[in-house]
């Protein structure tokens, strides 16, 4: 007897459980949006719970909550709560409904690839940081561009905005990740073979959860459209939760200190020019890491065929190998060091 070896892509990881059905990404979506009502109730009645016992009481929680101010502490955490929910509430229906093991959902190699998302975080650090002086550069050379900066918070609202910049900001990437660069890739890759349509077709839900106007909302397009390359292309999210939650933390530390307006909803042509800049030459940086350093991008699942019967009755034959499941997209067949 020969065992027969099917290679699966990121996109395809559902496909590579041998209890999967087409309907299965349906049924996670749906228990998955039940679970997380229920958690986003839960957070907000404990929250409220826990305010009721302050001298103040709920009151000034209810005012904070009804504006949107990312500036406000208390909208803040609240914002980053009910985004980072969306990690246990899909663990929970992947859990009950598949596929299986969980950890498929970051990575071909059924788990959080830990050194490498740290290699990540350092390019996507050393990337930022070029992007920074570029971005002051630009408002110096071009005034009209930059916005004027909001008034410096005091100095407590600035330590509990910088905490949850530093502390909670690296999950609440996470989360949009595993929803829309997981869950969402693999999804669509269950029922289309090209990797284009689990990277593309996702995108305007990304977009559409971000109230920016044209030009701000064409930047989180390029990011998003990086995010899904970059996770096909290096076999896990890894890269993508790296460079998300470096972006947003530093927008967010910078904000903690009153240089950006966190609340700023309008975009630029510079600054979208620069954004699809620092994304291609992020995206150069990793591939070629991830080449040198023999980063797997697909998924090697074992098939036994079915013994002959002993008694010599004839059974049914033996399936045809499959053909290996890598979806390379055209412009991945060449060279990419050349």
């Amino acid at each position: 007897m020969h065992q027969v070896d099917q290679q699966f892509a990121f996109h395809r990881l559902a496909r590579s459980w041998p209890r999967h059905r087409w309907w299965r990404p349906l049924l996670t979506a749906l228990l998955g949006g039940v679970f997380y009502v229920v958690l986003l109730l839960l957070a907000l009645v404990t929250g409220l719970a826990l305010a009721s016992l302050t001298p103040a009481g709920v009151g000034p929680y209810f005012d904070a909550l009804s504006v949107l101010d990312l500036s406000n502490p208390v909208m803040f955490a609240f914002t980053l709560v009910s985004l980072i929910l969306m990690i246990p509430a899909l663990a929970l229906a992947t859990l009950i409904v598949g596929p299986r093991p969980l950890g498929l959902l970051s990575s071909v190699a059924g788990r959080i690839r830990w050194g490498w998302l740290a290699l990540c975080a350092g390019v996507a650090v050393a990337v930022f940081l070029v992007n920074l002086a570029v971005s002051f550069g630009v408002g110096v050379l071009f005034p009209a561009e930059a916005e004027p900066l909001p008034v410096p918070p005091e100095t407590s609202t600035l330590i509990v905005l910088l905490a949850l910049s530093l502390l909670a900001v690296p999950f609440q990437a996470a989360a949009e990740e595993y929803v829309f660069r997981g869950f969402l890739m693999q999804a669509i890759g269950s029922w289309l073979r090209h990797p284009a349509f689990a990277i593309l077709l996702p995108v305007p839900l990304f977009v559409l959860g971000h109230g920016y106007d044209p030009l701000g909302q064409a930047d989180v397009a390029v990011f998003a459209i990086f995010a899904g390359w970059i996770t096909w292309r290096t076999g896990g999210l890894e890269a993508a939760i790296a460079v998300h939650a470096i972006n947003n933390m530093t927008i967010f530390a910078l904000g903690a200190f009153g240089l950006v307006d966190v609340n700023s909803t309008e975009g630029s042509l510079s600054g979208l020019v620069l954004s699809m800049a620092t994304m291609a030459v992020t995206a150069v940086v990793i591939v070629r890491l991830a080449d040198s350093r023999g980063i797997t991008r697909t998924r090697t699942v074992t098939v036994w065929p079915a013994l002959e019967p002993a008694n010599g009755i004839p059974g049914p034959a033996l399936p045809p190998r499959p053909a290996t499941d890598t979806d390379r997209l055209t412009a991945d067949r060449r060279p990419i060091d050349g």
